[in-house]
């Protein structure tokens, strides 16, 4: 199957099986001491089109004094992570995501990737406009980057064909693990 057919039934099936759940905080943090992450920058985003919400998570990252940061996109498929705490409020932009009012980027060293399906290979496939393959390709020869899917379980597939500028996730985290 396609990557357009598979993000399509896939964004149906998240918005039919949509529900608050819990991601296990403790579950992201071993993938954290597992990769020897010392540096407490945090890549998040906040939840759109029924994506499961990493609010609370990036919430227990800043208790812990992590840095938070949220994507804004910009032009040309680009986008930079810019400082946010969950005190703060949001702007909404072009595509009706919330977006941090801060104009001060951060590197993050951890990202919290939502996605649209994934397999078990750590491959992943989002709404098609590549910002995070980009982000990722860009930062990843410049600092140690861990990628860190978020998503349902049921999201999962059997296999995803990849192209050369689909960047590999190095966990995935779900509401069962």
């Amino acid at each position: 199957m396609k990557k357009i057919q598979i993000r399509k039934q896939l964004i149906k099936l998240r918005k039919k099986k949509f529900r608050e759940v819990e991601i296990n905080f403790d579950s992201i943090i071993k993938v954290i001491k597992k990769n020897n992450i010392k540096n407490k920058i945090v890549g998040g985003y906040y939840p759109y089109n029924h994506e499961l919400d990493v609010t609370k998570i990036l919430e227990k990252f800043e208790k812990k004094r992590y840095l938070i940061c949220l994507p804004k996109i910009k032009k040309n498929f680009q986008m930079d992570f810019y400082k946010w705490s969950y005190k703060e409020p949001l702007k909404i932009n072009k595509y009706g995501i919330p977006e941090p009012i801060s104009n001060k980027i951060f590197f993050p060293d951890i990202i919290l990737v939502p996605l649209v399906a994934y397999d078990k290979n750590l491959n992943r496939i989002g709404y098609g406009g590549g910002f995070y393959d980009r982000y990722i390709q860009k930062f990843q020869l410049k600092k140690k980057l861990v990628k860190i899917g978020i998503a349902y379980s049921f999201q999962k597939i059997p296999k995803i064909l990849t192209d050369s500028y689909d960047m590999k996730l190095d966990a995935i985290v779900t509401e069962k693990n």
